[in-house]
């Protein structure tokens, strides 16, 4: 029998990943999505979009009508550190209330399966390098500590209700997908790769590279960076660990690169240079973010495909360069 999944956020940059992945794998899929940060053109037909708010119970029981489903993938959510910041309490608001509602829906529909879209920015402090999973939950932000909050629902969810759940803790989402179909379109944009590309077609102000004097090899921030479609696969690979129970996954390729190489790549990519200045370093940014995803693979045998940097930034670059007003 076909399964049937709902992904909430399907039609933004992981989630319409996702989508895709389960198109190819011959599922059935709705999405709901409000299209605040997403686009219709995202969606890999015949995937269905409902478009609404999870805040809107009528939203989410159009949604639910169309069930039953086999598992939720639950993306939609506020994602910006610095926002979350300046106004925290819309952030625990949506993120935390709306995601409740959607848990308590999924008992009430008997869903017996959810994949949370949870972040890296749960560690905070100093922590060891790679991150494991062991690590102290420190959330930095409000951000964080709204992800932080629906892992501790879901797990209680399961404790009582038997609802079995994977919450996939992203270090940083990058790239686009190889068939050059989907990408990255975010209003606005906060991340380094597509910034620093559209800097170097001449679409955005120069990049400002935010410290050089981290403890680093050249001074500049270093993150993990996972290719979006491998971390699509490794959402499928969650899904079918949960025959065995609750799982917490970090999703990185236990690789760092600094800003300076990311610049680099980007300019032996395009064979375009990178305009950018240099700045005082941001209150709060960890001078190390890399993580260490050896549990997902040691369980589920997951591997991601596209692991070099420069395959990321070539597909990257290849989208923007073909999508120059994104899905618009």
């Amino acid at each position: 029998m076909t399964q049937r999944f709902l992904v909430t956020g399907g039609a933004g940059y992981v989630g319409s990943h996702l989508v895709a992945a389960l198109i190819a794998e011959g599922a059935e899929v709705v999405v709901i999505d409000d299209l605040r940060q997403g686009h219709r053109a995202a969606i890999t037909p015949p995937a269905e979009l409902i478009v609404g708010d999870l805040a809107d119970p009528a939203a989410r029981a159009a949604a639910f009508a169309r069930g039953p489903f086999a598992a939720i993938f639950h993306f939609a959510a506020l994602s910006l550190v610095g926002e979350s910041m300046a106004d925290p309490l819309r952030y625990f608001r949506e993120n935390v209330g709306n995601g409740i509602a959607l848990i308590g829906d999924a008992i009430g529909h008997g869903v017996n399966r959810f994949v949370l879209s949870s972040t890296a920015n749960l560690f905070g402090g100093e922590v060891e390098i790679p991150i494991t999973e062991t690590a102290a939950l420190l959330p930095s932000s409000p951000y964080g500590e709204s992800k932080f909050m629906l892992e501790r629902v879901l797990a209680w969810a399961d404790r009582v209700h038997g609802l079995k759940s994977a919450c996939l803790r992203y270090f940083n989402a990058a790239g686009a997908d190889p068939s050059g179909r989907l990408g990255e379109d975010h209003d606005p944009e906060t991340h380094l790769i597509p910034r620093a590309i559209d800097a170097a077609l001449g679409r955005a102000p120069e990049l400002v590279v935010f410290g050089t004097d981290h403890p680093t090899p050249d001074g500049t921030c270093v993150r993990d960076y996972i290719h979006v479609t491998d971390l699509a696969s490794a959402h499928l690979a969650a899904l079918a660990r949960l025959d065995h129970g609750s799982v917490a996954y970090n999703l990185g390729n236990g690789a760092g690169h600094s800003v300076r190489e990311v610049i680099a790549m980007i300019e032996e990519v395009s064979g375009r240079r990178v305009p950018h200045r240099l700045g005082p370093p941001r209150a709060g940014d960890p001078p190390t973010l890399v993580a260490s995803s050896a549990r997902i693979q040691k369980e589920t045998g997951w591997r991601p495909r596209f692991p070099e940097l420069r395959e990321i930034v070539t597909t990257a670059y290849a989208w923007r360069l073909a999508h120059p007003g994104g899905y618009r």
